[in-house]
């Protein structure tokens, strides 16, 4: 019997076969879980749903995060299939590529909007909708950050102070669904190639950097990532909420 035989979860922001997301996917239903997937458009559809085939997926949904009737009709599917609702996967974020390829102080103030609405305050529109769904369950709300939320990476720039706010927002959702027995907890996972990362100028130097100075001298895999995400879902981490794991070989000790 699976970890999670039995447990209901929706899982956003699957972009491909080698999404973080995929891998946390993949590694939940392996352990008895039942997944819903959303998409945000067309062409997002197009890869999301083959991948979600291949699970037994019975929800498939289209869903833009910065659209709260969307978010609104995708927790009322949840609930007319499931019924109920034990996992909520977070992996959302996006910012303007210009935002990506000068420096923060260029950032404009719609990118600025832009990325904190998509990256940061989806977490709570959707936590907020999931929250009736997971009352009386063991529900477990996680998301994914990176450390760019504390250290300066260069050419992060507005996404590592988005994920700052997502990091915050972690916090305050475990102090205000605690009592209702929801915790809320996020992966600060290492460099890892995605989709998402491809739009980061530099970023294979990043991968360099980390595999060079990590006390495990590598970089991490998006299943090393999905294992922590099983923990973070399952009772084995019942105490566990407000908090930012890291998963990155380490990196995150390093002074000099």
């Amino acid at each position: 019997m699976g970890l999670l035989e039995g447990r209901k979860g929706i899982i956003f922001g699957v972009a491909n076969e080698k999404s973080i997301a995929w891998a946390i996917a993949q590694k939940l239903h392996k352990e008895g879980a039942e997944l819903a997937f959303t998409f945000a458009g067309e062409a997002l559809e197009k890869r999301v749903r083959p991948l979600a085939d291949s699970l037994g997926a019975k929800l498939i949904l289209q869903c833009d995060v910065t659209k709260d009737d969307q978010i609104q009709s995708v927790f009322e599917q949840v609930q007319s299939s499931f019924g109920y609702l034990d996992i909520l996967v977070h992996a959302i974020a996006f910012a303007n590529k210009e935002d990506l390829k000068t420096d923060f102080l260029s950032t404009s103030r719609d990118g600025f909007r832009l990325a904190h609405d998509v990256s940061a305050y989806s977490l709570t529109a959707l936590a907020r909708q999931a929250a009736p769904l997971m009352q009386g369950r063991p529900g477990s709300i996680l998301t994914l950050t990176y450390y760019g939320a504390e250290k300066v990476v260069p050419r992060y720039n507005v996404m590592g102070v988005a994920k700052a706010a997502l990091e915050a927002s972690v916090r305050y959702l475990a102090a205000d669904l605690g009592p209702k027995g929801i915790r809320v907890n996020a992966i600060s996972a290492g460099p890892i190639r995605t989709l998402a990362s491809a739009g980061i100028s530099g970023f294979m130097e990043m991968l360099h950097y980390v595999e060079a100075k990590a006390p495990l001298r590598r970089n991490v895999t998006a299943e090393e990532v999905a294992g922590t995400a099983l923990y973070l879902a399952s009772d084995l981490s019942s105490g566990v909420t407000g908090e930012v794991i890291y998963v990155d070989a380490g990196y995150n000790i390093m002074g000099m």
